[in-house]
């Protein structure tokens, strides 16, 4: 993993050459947008990987303590290695402010 997460951030493992970033967060009114079954709201874990492609972010949401991953919608977005930290943060900004937040 390249640079060093901030604090709060966990650095998760994955297979050689992809980084991934996981963090717990509360989504804001609005709640945050999924492909999957559509806004969801509460308690999430967020995880942001970047593909063995090194191109290729992809988030995953999920109800923080629950088996169930949603992609979160607009994601996954093309985004440089040096980018994945900042992306992942500014996933987790857009969450905590809610509206329906979504990957672009």
């Amino acid at each position: 993993m390249t640079g060093s997460p901030d604090p709060g951030q966990v650095p998760a493992g994955g297979p050689p050459g992809s980084e991934r970033y996981v963090d717990h967060v509360t989504a804001g009114p609005g709640g945050v947008m999924t492909d999957e079954v559509g806004v969801i709201t509460g308690d999430l874990t967020v995880s942001t990987t970047l593909d063995d492609d090194d191109r290729t972010a992809h988030v995953a949401i999920q109800y923080t303590g629950a088996d169930e991953r949603y992609t979160l919608s607009q994601s996954p977005a093309l985004k440089a290695p040096e980018e994945l930290a900042a992306y992942h943060r500014d996933i987790l900004g857009r969450i905590r402010r809610g509206d329906a937040a979504c990957g672009t």
